[in-house]
């Protein structure tokens, strides 16, 4: 209470029961207050003591609550951390996967190709060795059957007939492969040779 209550008290207590009660009634109200305190005091103890258990109840499912939660937070984030560690190591066994296949395909290409590209290589070496052989062998062919009939070839050359230099060549040709499969080695070759000579000579001439 504050002080113009206790002063508005004191008035009444004088009016009502005069001046000579004042001691005995403040005495009793002192009585009356100590012994309200020490009621409060046992109704709060009594209060605390009954529900310490409870407190205590509370505290502790507070506190296993608590740990739980921790518990289940730490097991989580183990999981979350296992499962991106795996992902991970997941996509870059992957990723490194990928790239030697990558690799090993463009080796594989390079070296198809390189292959590819000798063979054709070779093949267009071959067909011009080919070619240059097959040319000389003709010059030579052409060079002999000229020798067998110098001066047929000659006339059908001068006269611009292809028909009998072609037909005379044939003619000339297989009568060398004739001689030769023979054996002749006869002078007729020596009047070839001196023929041969002739027609070139002639050929340069005209």
């Amino acid at each position: 209470m504050s002080g113009p209550e206790i002063f508005v008290i004191i008035i009444v207590i004088l009016v009502l029961f005069g001046a000579d009660k004042l001691p005995e009634m403040a005495r009793s109200f002192g009585k009356g207050m100590r012994e309200f305190r020490k009621a409060t005091d046992d109704i709060r103890r009594e209060i605390e003591t009954s529900t310490s258990e409870i407190r205590k109840e509370f505290t502790e499912t507070a506190d296993s609550i608590r740990k739980e939660v921790t518990d289940i937070a730490d097991s989580v984030t183990k999981d979350v951390n296992e499962i991106s560690d795996n992902i991970t190591k997941e996509v870059s066994e992957i990723t490194d996967s990928i790239a030697k296949d990558v690799t090993e395909i463009s080796d594989n290409i390079t070296k198809e190709v390189t292959e590819v590209s000798e063979s054709i290589a070779a093949d267009v070496a071959e067909i011009s060795d080919n070619i240059t052989q097959e040319t000389t062998v003709g010059t030579e062919s052409v060079a002999g059957v000229a020798a067998g009939d110098p001066e047929g070839i000659a006339a059908d050359a001068a006269a611009g007939d292809s028909d009998n230099i072609a037909k005379e060549v044939t003619e000339a040709s297989e009568g060398i492969a004739a001689d030769d499969a023979a054996g002749t080695g006869d002078s007729d070759a020596v009047s070839k040779d001196e023929n041969k000579n002739d027609v070139t000579s002639g050929i340069k001439k005209d």
